[in-house]
């Protein structure tokens, strides 16, 4: 996973490891909140949105970290994710992160999209 911090990575491998586990049980296994990324999308104004927006647009993020950048600026990161498939055949499965940086006075940087409509979402941008 090219990009991903290894902290995310470990995450994501966490989350899958999680649905393979439950892959005796006949459901849908689900890991993660599920949220809207086009909303967010839509809404979020990069140097505008701040942290306490972002967080009425998507909910408590599911993990929040440090990113130390090349210049040495430490900013803030939050990271949303969501996975479900149908188990045991892990048919109609989905997996979406979302990691999202703040700078340091807590407006949105930059933010890092994931997931199968990822594709669909740069299109209408």
């Amino acid at each position: 996973m090219p990009g991903l911090t290894r902290s995310t990575r470990r995450l994501a491998v966490l989350a899958a490891t999680g649905v393979i586990f439950l892959a005796g049980c006949a459901a849908t296994a689900k890991v993660g909140r599920n949220f809207e990324f086009g909303d967010f999308a839509s809404r979020a104004r990069q140097g505008e949105t701040t942290k306490e927006q972002v967080k009425e647009m998507l909910g408590s993020p599911s993990a929040q970290g440090m990113v130390l950048e090349a210049d040495g600026t430490k900013n803030d990161q939050w990271t949303y994710y969501y996975g479900s498939a149908r188990l045991p055949s892990g048919s109609e499965s989905q997996f979406k992160l979302l990691q999202v940086k703040f700078d340091p006075s807590g407006k949105l940087l930059s933010y890092t999209w994931s997931g199968e409509a990822a594709s669909q979402a740069t299109e209408k941008e």
